[in-house]
């Protein structure tokens, strides 16, 4: 099935079935999506396509419908690529380092050969590392516009280069910038966790699930509420009591989704890329309403159409497809965002690589998984709220020092195959033993912190320190407060440090919210005490 999607994809309808059974990594990318980049499982890296302004990378201006070497990557890692509309590309390495090639207008790709404007012979057939400022950062993520280039690097920082005419790179004016400059995010108080980029916009998320943008508004692209370029990054009024955990830049249009699975969308309509039914452009996020719980969304720099991803799988489109204009989502017959990309989106091109692996091999964690909850393998049964939890004694005790405990020899396992647990709810103590098995936590919204509880409980170090990560990141003004309260109640030092912390720096808003409100006395007192210490109330 993998492979069939691969050579879905017009340019890559050549490969030989032999060699699609080794791709990890494919990019499909260029004008009219005939251009490619294939990462092997031996880390080789080959390209196949039309070489315009030597895009391939593969130190020639010839095209090639056969893959060929991009020497200069090969044995690198490569972890993703991204690429411009010019084309310009950029591979992000195993090592955290950024390598450029293609088209050079507008001093975008940060090596020896920049031009400040067009210039139709600015090119780079092969890929050069961008060392200047980024030579010692470890970059996590990149991505690009028309004509400019972000990084965002393992300390939250996002740097950016290229054309700079609407303020897209972010720092403080409308000079092209031919080297990577920090973009100055003055109002977050958090990292940096994603970015993405529009035709010659940007936009960036934190770890508090914010959101900022900057560039060009011409249609209301940066969600701020009216039609101004911004030469600094703004934070997006709309979503401040949102938590937003993506963001994708069509080629004038935003959609950003929230941790509760809720869908915003803003800036250009002249295709019906926003979904909303209507002509207009809309400069602030607005609920887009009428679907399902949204798992995930794709959009390019490249088209004007929309994809989102439901819940149950299923995928829908709006926007411009096939020379229509789709002015609400439409369920299609696809299973993934990517089929949905290559069917209905033009120009064809990958929103993002797509990573596969054409086999399927057994291996002890696979059959871990398919173990759990398997009534035809278990001994034992553990029944929750009156619903049965089928599991194997030998992997609780290996796993759980509480388990571990309680199926000492004294424990006649003959007269105890079924045990009855009313703690805590079936969904977290099923999350629980599922995580004993895989590794994984997979727990319904809202039920971190009972299992926070649980782990504290059963003495799992490991497991409380991953649940204080997953509260942190659905923290916001609203809920800080509850929080804290719990934290304090249980004697959770470190996500009472954290929710303090996140209180602290928006004092004013928190103290106004509901939660705050029913604090019990001692532990306002408490807590105004401990404000005063840090500072809160220095004049």
């Amino acid at each position: 099935m993998i492979s069939y999607n691969v050579r879905n994809w017009p340019i890559l309808s050549f490969l030989d079935p032999s060699f699609t059974l080794n791709v990890r990594m494919v990019a499909v990318f260029g004008t009219f999506g005939n251009e490619a980049l294939i990462v092997t499982k031996d880390k080789m890296v080959y390209a196949v396509g039309y070489n315009s302004y030597g895009c391939l990378g593969i130190s020639d201006n010839h095209d090639t419908l056969y893959p060929k070497e991009v020497k200069e990557l090969c044995g690198m890692g490569i972890q993703t690529f991204a690429y411009g509309r010019r084309p310009h590309v950029l591979a992000l390495t195993a090592n955290g380092q950024v390598y450029s090639w293609g088209c050079n207008d507008w001093s975008k790709l940060n090596n020896d050969n920049c031009y400040e404007a067009y210039v139709s012979t600015a090119i780079n057939s092969k890929p050069i590392l961008v060392q200047t400022n980024l030579s010692e950062k470890f970059v996590l993520d990149i991505a690009c516009g028309n004509s400019h280039c972000l990084a965002l690097t393992n300390e939250g920082e996002v740097y950016a280069w290229g054309r700079n005419d609407a303020g897209q790179v972010g720092n403080g004016n409308k000079i092209n910038q031919d080297v990577p400059v920090k973009v100055n995010f003055a109002l977050a108080n958090d990292r940096i966790v994603r970015i993405a980029c529009g035709d010659s916009s940007s936009v960036a998320i934190t770890e508090n699930g914010e959101i900022y943008s900057w560039g060009d508004n011409g249609v209301g692209q940066l969600g701020v509420g009216n039609y101004e370029d911004r030469v600094y990054p703004c934070i997006v009024q709309g979503l401040i009591l949102t938590k937003i955990e993506k963001v994708v830049c069509g080629y004038k249009h935003t959609m950003a989704l929230s941790s509760k699975g809720i869908l915003y969308v803003w800036g250009s309509n002249s295709y019906g890329q926003l979904g909303n039914g209507i002509d207009s452009n809309v400069a602030i996020p607005m609920k887009l309403l009428g679907m399902e719980k949204i798992s995930d969304i794709a959009a390019s720099p490249y088209n004007n159409i929309s994809l989102a991803m439901g819940e149950c799988k299923r995928v829908f489109m709006w926007g411009q497809c096939l020379g229509q204009c789709i002015k609400h989502p439409v369920l299609t017959y696809e299973t993934s965002l990517h089929d949905a990309c290559v069917r209905y989106a033009w120009p064809s091109v990958m929103h993002r690589p797509l990573v596969l692996d054409n086999t399927w091999e057994g291996n002890l964690i696979d059959d871990l998984k398919e173990a759990f909850d398997d009534p035809a393998t278990s001994d034992l049964t553990i029944q929750v709220q009156e619903k049965a939890i089928c599991v194997h004694k030998s992997i609780l005790k290996i796993r759980c020092h509480y388990f571990r405990t309680m199926f000492q020899d004294h424990w006649i396992e003959n007269n105890q195959n079924i045990i009855k647990h009313e703690q805590f709810s079936y969904d977290v103590y099923k999350a629980f033993l599922k995580y004993l098995y895989t590794d994984e936590i997979v727990l319904p919204p809202g039920n971190e912190l009972e299992l926070l509880h649980l782990a504290d409980a059963y003495s799992e170090d490991q497991l409380k320190r991953r649940c204080i990560q997953m509260i942190k990141q659905e923290m916001t003004i609203m809920n800080v407060m509850f929080l804290y309260s719990t934290a304090v109640k249980y004697n959770e030092k470190e996500l009472e440090e954290c929710s303090f912390t996140f209180a602290l720096s928006r004092m004013t808003s928190v103290v106004q919210t509901p939660n705050f409100a029913k604090l019990d006395e001692t532990t306002v007192k408490n807590f105004i005490i401990k404000a005063a210490q840090a500072g809160a109330f220095k004049t």
